[in-house]
């Protein structure tokens, strides 16, 4: 047994004295077969919300009607589920209700596939009803029970087989791939959220370029934002290396094979609901890589890039031009390191100080001088001092 399992045994101890069955559940068990770091723990319990409420003194009630209850005890934070079992699912993806139960193997029974359905007891004891740790052992991602019934329950699961493909480079086993494909139109009835959140996550994974062949073999693709008229671009997206990129960088290379420009950009990421911060990042950084794709990088283009975006665009680069040349990063790194200055607000002139040098108001004119300021200190013409830049710009003006 290991961290974070053995911080909580006493969670499952504390649970037993009171006359309740508790074991580790779910991905936290597969991932400590498959000798992965766990990041957490989840607990499920023959306990009912409020008996877990009265076993440990602070709680708070996350997903309730659920069967789960936060704990929070020796400065860690515990999710417990109530052993449930679940009615249909009225909208392939929520079940109508759910029932507490007292059954582990009922409750292991609702889960998605049979590695996520392993319970472990307090003394690292497995019960694996359903054959979770051979299908670990075969890389096998296959469903507990009838793949159509698991499915048209929760359409987002599939999705999750093939982002878990992805991550644990596990094949999927033949019937469950059989009903994907049979079942691919019920991920329509999913939130892009949802969708997106497994997608990403697939984007991430070391097998990624496999698990987006799957994707378009099942047509799973044909049921995400703005994708279902690209199949020819997505195989195009197949050709590249992508294994070394990371999601901002793989929207980008996404994007461009799917040709897309101006505000079609912009629409296309804003139908997967990104965050705008990164929408604008990843705007950015397809930006500079179309440039960088003509021409090399001038200093001004360094300075407005910064260092993050010069490696995320050295990277697709390269990607894109089929080479590999890792000291170029590098050597476009210690260009922009040695730049003399890295930020506008490093510039030791403001706007004020040039309209009250040249006695006007604003207006584009101010842009325009401050922008020819920043290139002549990257350029090194005249160094970032205020009275030599006022010097400079009266002899500039008189010409």
């Amino acid at each position: 047994m290991i961290e974070p399992f053995l911080s909580a045994i006493p969670i499952l101890n504390k649970l037993e004295i009171a006359g309740f069955e508790a074991y580790f559940v779910g991905g936290s068990v597969r991932d400590y077969l498959l000798n992965k770091e766990i990041s957490d723990v989840d607990i499920a319990t023959s306990a009912t919300p409020e008996e877990v409420k009265k076993i440990f003194t602070k709680t708070v009630d996350v997903g309730i009607e659920h069967g789960t209850v936060l704990v929070l005890f020796n400065g860690g934070a515990y999710e417990i589920t109530t052993f449930r079992s679940e009615a249909e699912y009225q909208d392939f993806r929520r079940p109508s209700e759910v029932s507490f139960i007292r059954n582990l193997k009922e409750d292991l029974q609702r889960r998605d596939f049979t590695m996520n359905a392993i319970a472990m007891d307090r003394d690292g004891i497995l019960i694996d009803p359903f054959g979770g740790q051979s299908d670990i052992q075969q890389k096998v991602i296959q469903t507990v029970g009838k793949a159509e019934e698991r499915f048209r329950e929760d359409a987002l699961r599939m999705m999750r087989a093939v982002r878990f493909v992805s991550q644990l480079s596990f094949t999927i086993e033949k019937t469950t791939l059989n009903a994907l494909k049979k079942h691919n139109h019920l991920l329509a009835h999913i939130a892009v959220e949802r969708k997106r959140v497994e997608f990403e996550k697939l984007l991430k994974g070391n097998d990624r370029k496999f698990a987006l062949r799957l994707m378009l073999d099942t047509a799973l693709y044909k049921y995400l934002p703005e994708m279902s008229k690209h199949q020819k671009n997505l195989e195009d997206l197949l050709k590249y290396p992508m294994e070394h990129l990371d999601n901002k960088e793989m929207w980008v290379l996404l994007i461009y094979c799917l040709k897309l420009e101006g505000k079609g950009v912009e629409s296309f990421l804003r139908n997967w609901r990104l965050p705008l911060k990164e929408i604008k990042e990843i705007q950015l950084i397809l930006q500079f890589t179309r440039l960088r794709l003509v021409q090399e990088w001038t200093l001004p283009h360094l300075f407005t890039a910064g260092r993050n975006i010069i490696i995320s665009v050295e990277k697709l680069y390269q990607t894109i031009s089929n080479i590999k040349r890792d000291e170029a990063i590098n050597y476009w790194v210690d260009r922009y390191e040695k730049l003399p200055i890295k930020e506008k607000s490093e510039v030791d002139v403001t706007g004020s100080d040039i309209m009250d040098w040249f006695n006007k108001s604003g207006g584009p004119w101010l842009k325009e001088t401050l922008t020819k300021i920043e290139n002549a200190i990257l350029e090194e013409i005249v160094p970032n001092d205020k009275q030599e830049i006022k010097e400079w710009l009266m002899k500039c003006s008189q010409k």
